[in-house]
């Protein structure tokens, strides 16, 4: 269980020291509770973050330890997910370490003299440490002084109740946990509380509240003592980067909490660092070029090999690599492949721009076709006229006139390859990390490897490719502790991975991409598809170029891999598949169904939501829920996380393409166990489809 804290202090670290170009700007002014969502100390208040900031908290006292993750998934929406450690309450008078999921939703807004108001749940799933409702109102007294009251129900109404408005509240059930205690919710006696902050400069806020929550459970086992319900706190605000915060709890402790706040609709990286792009070149007159604007050009063979050569040099300069083109007097196409820009429209914008300057005046329809994986994904076709007269305008007007099509329903004859794009090798050798899980004893169990990776692209759509680890320094080697699971043991043994693997074979594939037709697109992978296992993976997606909606079939046959990662396989083998349904809701939220078999071959469903920011920042939750009984499946009862993608721009600071991704899951179990194979098709041709290209099309004159 422990391992879980480590994950999430270790997600939580990597994230934030990613971010460092977008620290948040506006909203660091709304004061954080220790449960890391809008508050006072330990009490909610009815105020909310600007949409989309991600935070972080890590707080400790004598009578806790919290590592908090939350998002403001809408204007109004809150969510946050926790581990914490609470002192003597796990068997034998240890500490246990808890996870728990909190939810607070603005409904009224502040008026002039109307309150804002909000209701929440904390720690709605699962063992119910801190589990508490409340229904909380905030109101600006002056511009910098807030009064903040509400009643609250659970651990929020331990002392001073008066009455149970809504009946008793039954025991909690938690079974194997990872349900949410919903017969419990707003029942039992209530509690009032109330609170007040004091903004007095710009980076310092005083706090002040009277909490309901007498910390029962902690001073029974022994570990506090509780002697008045009033908290006191002070948060400073450094440089609009962190919060730092110093509490007086329960008239006898202190405690300090480090909080952070980041935007994520900022650029992942500032502006101005990026080189600047080629300005557009207008046409000569007609009068100037006649043979050039009569297009008598076309019929010359040495002319479209000198045009193509110099497009594919200054393309390369742009960080962008020619796959192909074709030319005749009327019409180009390039197709491209984007190896810079996290936002395809800058990609696409730029090499608008260079064909401004490379083709004969008479060219006036420019087609630039999306390469990935040696696929072509989308046709963007421009005027040139228009991309002439429009270079000074926003980018909202050629949005406006381009068109967005399935390459295959626009190609053209006479597409010549570029020379030197294939075969095409590739190798990095970086700094990785492994982190142990599960292990009670350590939470903090973890290796520095060193990663080799290659690939080898050896005609549009093969690809061979690999990676290899060797542990540099850690102890997750010294794990020694047996698997109970009674599942198949397709995720559980992990830690015999990690102890045994030194050097291992992270992976190994071929994997094959085609377009067998418009709209279709086709994945085969063979070989050692991810650390525990190996076979053969195949998938076929139906998604038009700009169609919200997307559909797809995976089937696998796989065989779990040695302990030691190398060449060698275990005995267990088995078949899963998934039907898939992707949408696009618009303003970044992206829905996913997975019906089908899982590892263990349990049957069921996974549900998926992100939200997406059109600067490639990506935060998102899933749940998966199966025929294996919660008995089976163990601790947990199901399986479910987030997963946060953060793009390297912000560490980095210049354009990258490159996103790092971490996924972060209460437990590691058995059920709802789906095969890690890289390179799954709707993720790979998505950010140059329609829909996403037109939430980042800001940057095409960039």
């Amino acid at each position: 269980m422990a391992g879980t804290a480590t994950r999430l202090l270790g997600s939580v670290s990597a994230v934030f020291l990613l971010s460092a170009g977008a620290w948040a700007e506006t909203g660091a002014e709304i004061p954080r509770n220790s449960f890391g969502l809008p508050g006072l100390i330990d009490l909610p208040s009815a105020e909310s973050a600007p949409e989309g900031f991600i935070s972080g908290s890590i707080f400790r006292f004598k009578g806790a330890g919290r590592t908090t993750l939350s998002f403001q998934v809408t204007e109004r929406l809150s969510g946050a997910f926790r581990y914490s450690k609470v002192p003597g309450l796990n068997v034998g008078g240890t500490d246990l370490w808890d996870r728990s999921f909190d939810l607070h939703y603005r409904m009224v807004d502040e008026g002039r003299i109307r309150p804002a108001i909000a209701i929440g749940l904390r720690d709605f799933v699962g063992t119910g440490i801190y589990s508490s409702e409340y229904l909380v109102a905030t109101k600006s007294l002056t511009p910098g002084l807030k009064l903040t009251a509400g009643l609250g129900w659970g651990r929020l109404a331990s002392r001073g109740d008066i009455g149970s408005p809504f009946g008793d509240r039954p025991p909690l059930d938690f079974g194997e946990g990872g349900k949410a205690n919903t017969d419990q919710w707003f029942r039992g006696p209530a509690a009032p509380f109330a609170g007040i902050s004091w903004q007095a400069t710009e980076n310092l806020t005083f706090k002040a509240e009277y909490s309901p929550d007498n910390y029962a459970l902690e001073v029974a086992a022994g570990e506090l003592e509780v002697n008045s319900p009033m908290n006191f706190g002070v948060d400073y605000r450094v440089k609009d980067m962190f919060t730092l915060s110093a509490y007086y709890m329960q008239g006898t402790e202190l405690g300090l909490q480090l909080h952070f706040d980041i935007d994520p609709r900022r650029s992942p990286y500032p502006s101005g660092l990026e080189t600047a792009p080629l300005p557009v070149r207008p046409r000569p007159a007609p009068a100037a070029d006649p043979e050039g604007w009569s297009g008598a050009w076309a019929s010359d063979p040495q002319v479209q090999p000198g045009v193509q050569d110099a497009v594919a040099k200054a393309l390369a300069k742009d960080g962008q690599e020619l796959e192909g083109m074709s030319l005749s007097a009327t019409r180009a196409e390039v197709r491209v492949r984007n190896l810079r820009y996290l936002a395809h429209p800058q990609a696409v914008g730029r090499t608008a721009r260079i064909l401004t300057r490379a083709l004969p005046p008479s060219v006036e329809t420019l087609v630039i076709t999306s390469m990935v994986k040696g696929m072509p994904t989308s046709s963007v076709t421009f005027r040139r006229s228009d991309i002439e007269a429009l270079e000074d305008e926003g980018s909202l007007e050629i949005l406006r006139r381009a068109r967005f099509d399935d390459p295959l329903a626009v190609a053209q004859p006479g597409l010549v390859r570029a020379d030197g794009v294939y075969p095409k090798f590739a190798w990095s050798l970086n700094p990785a990390m492994s982190v142990s899980l599960f292990d009670p004893n350590n939470p903090l169990r973890a290796d520095l490897n060193l990663r080799l990776g290659a690939t080898y692209e050896l005609r549009p759509g093969l690809i061979l490719a690999g990676s290899v680890t060797k542990k540099l320094v850690g102890n997750t080697d010294q794990l020694d502790r047996v698997n109970t699971s009674l599942a198949p043991h397709v995720r559980t043994d992990l830690p015999y991975y990690l102890k045994e693997g030194d050097p291992a074979i992270n992976s190994l594939t071929m994997a094959w991409y085609a377009r067998p037709a418009e709209n279709l697109y086709s994945r085969v992978t063979v070989g050692y598809l991810e650390r525990m296992f190996g076979g053969v993976s195949g998938e076929l997606l139906w998604k038009p170029v700009d169609s919200r909606l997307a559909l797809g079939v995976e089937l696998n046959y796989v065989k779990q891999r040695d302990y030691d990662q190398m060449l060698g396989f275990r005995d267990y083998e088995v078949a899963t598949g998934h039907a898939s349904a992707y949408y696009d809701f618009g303003k970044g939220f992206l829905g996913q169904i997975d019906v089908g078999r899982y590892l263990a071959g349990d049957m069921g469903a996974t549900v998926s939501l992100d939200r997406q920011f059109a600067n490639g920042w990506k935060v998102g939750a899933f749940a998966t829920f199966t025929d294996m009984s919660a008995a089976e499946f163990g601790e947990g009862s199901f399986d479910k996380g987030i997963r946060v993608t953060v793009p390297l721009a912000l560490a980095l600071g210049k354009p990258t393409a490159k996103t790092f991704t971490s996924t972060i899951k209460p437990l590691n179990r058995d059920g709802g166990a789906r095969l890690n194979v890289d390179g799954r098709l709707y993720e790979t041709i998505r950010d140059t489809h329609q829909g996403t290209m037109q939430d980042r099309w800001g940057r095409f004159w960039r």
